[in-house]
């Protein structure tokens, strides 16, 4: 049975992920999903200042939290998966994950949004496809939800009759 890590993060590209695995799924492919969800670790000054063993506790807490909605999805859906919270640098942990956790793909939503307006992936989803060993899916937000956070202008760049829009790599 294949095994998908997909990417949350309690955003609604995520959430678009976690949709597109389950159009696989339903589509035949006889698949588990891993839901990966990694937080951030505490700075030295937080660890200085605090109990490093609550900050860490309460990372996990809100992991598992944000992939709260993509549980709701697949479990509707009937699809097998599991849920993996890390503590650690977002891109690298993520495809450290799948690698350790013998994932045959992975599945990230990109991030429509940042410094330039008209980017269309996020540096999270950049680093996953860089340097994934194994073949990585990008589902990019529909046109509509583009329109909204890129505006007119990015939405067109996007637009080629297809939603959602992926690009697939290591194939």
């Amino acid at each position: 049975m294949t095994r998908i890590l997909v990417a949350v993060d309690g955003s609604p590209y995520a959430l678009e992920a976690v949709r597109h695995t389950v159009a696989l799924v339903r589509s035949g492919l006889r698949a588990t999903v891993v839901l990966a969800q990694v937080q951030e670790e505490a700075s030295f000054l937080e660890l200085a200042t605090q109990d490093g063993d609550a900050i860490a506790n309460a990372a996990m807490e809100a992991g598992a939290h944000l992939a709260a909605p993509a549980v709701v999805e697949l479990q509707l859906a009937d699809v097998p998966h599991e849920v993996e919270v890390a503590l650690g640098e977002p891109a690298p942990t993520l495809v450290d994950m799948a690698e350790r956790l013998q994932c045959d793909q992975i599945v990230i939503g990109a991030r429509g949004m940042g410094a330039l307006r008209g980017a269309l992936m996020g540096s999270v989803s950049q680093y996953v496809l860089k340097h994934s060993p194994m073949p990585v899916t990008v589902v990019k937000p529909r046109v509509d939800e583009a329109r909204d956070v890129l505006g007119e202008e990015g939405a067109q760049v996007m637009a080629d009759g297809v939603t959602p829009l992926s690009i697939q790599a290591g194939l």
